[in-house]
């Protein structure tokens, strides 16, 4: 996976030294408990962003012109816990050399450790997560670092915003914030979910996505299915308004599941990460420092980083 460039780009802008962007592969389905696959997402993902246009016409922009680092996959998986530490660690590695983190997964376990790493480093975090299901567990099958769980540590020290969900576990509801909630049944007839969601957001955001959120009409290729999902316009359109009023300080996209005969859920996984970028960084020029130095204790821009001890580094 190493020996290629993202989507292609050409060397020079795929070095970390000169890249705005990290891209962080996690190939991991250690918990996964109806279809297995997503550990080979990540592979199909970049397959399919070879195969893209750079030009994104909605913004006027080729946002790969940043820089886009391709960094090594994150391959451990001897133990769920062992997986979020080492994605945890790398995380926050690359957040610290001044970096826009993204991570693939995998399955939604693998943002355990990639939220984990984003609310040590950015103060007042925000989680919007993208979802089908609640994924509020506080543990299961014996693990609190199990796909069902995917939230549940961020629900307890981030403001976790959920929006699409329509499926889930009595038991969650008791953990759950319903004021925070968008469930999928009710932002059919309601127009006013996304002006919502994002007025009780921080000012600091995180955002993961589940691919199941998405309708399988249009993402049939996931682990778990849930009829009833987000479509695509409708999706950009919230995510751009995100971008846009918020300052979004890294994302992950999570569960897809590829399968040999159906090409266009890779497709749309690639073309989403290369939306959520170009919206991200549509009003910078190529050569515009991303600058989030770490030379004082706060970041001056935005305010946006936590205090970073010395032996940190």
């Amino acid at each position: 996976m190493k020996t290629k460039t993202y989507a292609g780009i050409p060397a020079e802008l795929a070095k970390l030294e000169q890249a705005k962007i990290v891209l962080i592969p996690v190939p991991y389905d250690g918990t996964s408990t109806w279809q297995k696959g997503a550990d080979k997402g990540p592979e199909a993902f970049l397959n399919a962003s070879e195969n893209m246009e750079l030009y994104d016409i909605e913004t006027d922009t080729e946002v790969y012109k940043q820089g886009i680092y391709l960094a090594d996959a994150v391959t451990e998986n001897s133990s769920p816990e062992a997986m979020v530490d080492a994605v945890h660690q790398t995380t926050k590695k690359y957040i610290k050399k001044n970096k826009f983190v993204t991570i693939f997964g995998g399955e939604h376990s693998v943002s355990i450790g990639t939220i984990r790493a984003f609310n040590e480093m950015f103060p007042d975090l925000t989680v919007l997560q993208l979802d089908a299901h609640a994924d509020l567990r506080e543990s299961y099958e014996g693990s609190t670092c199990n796909h069902a769980c995917a939230v549940y540590e961020a629900s307890q020290t981030t403001n976790l915003i959920q929006v699409g969900i329509r499926s889930m576990d009595a038991i969650e509801k008791t953990v759950m914030d319903e004021e925070k909630t968008y469930f999928a049944h009710d932002m059919v007839t309601d127009d006013t979910w996304m002006d919502s969601a994002i007025d009780q957001m921080t000012d600091n955001v995180f955002i993961t996505i589940d691919l199941d959120a998405f309708d399988p009409s249009i993402l049939p290729s996931t682990g778990t299915p849930e009829p009833g999902g987000l479509l695509w316009y409708e999706t950009l359109e919230f995510l751009k308004q995100v971008f846009e009023e918020k300052n979004v300080v890294g994302f992950d996209i999570v569960e897809l599941c590829p399968n040999a005969k159906e090409k266009s859920s890779d497709f749309l996984a690639a073309k989403l990460y290369y939306k959520m970028l170009s919206y991200k960084f549509q009003n910078e020029d190529a050569d515009d420092d991303y600058d989030n130095s770490f030379e004082s204790t706060y970041v001056n821009k935005n305010n946006t980083l936590k205090f970073v001890e010395d032996d940190d580094y």
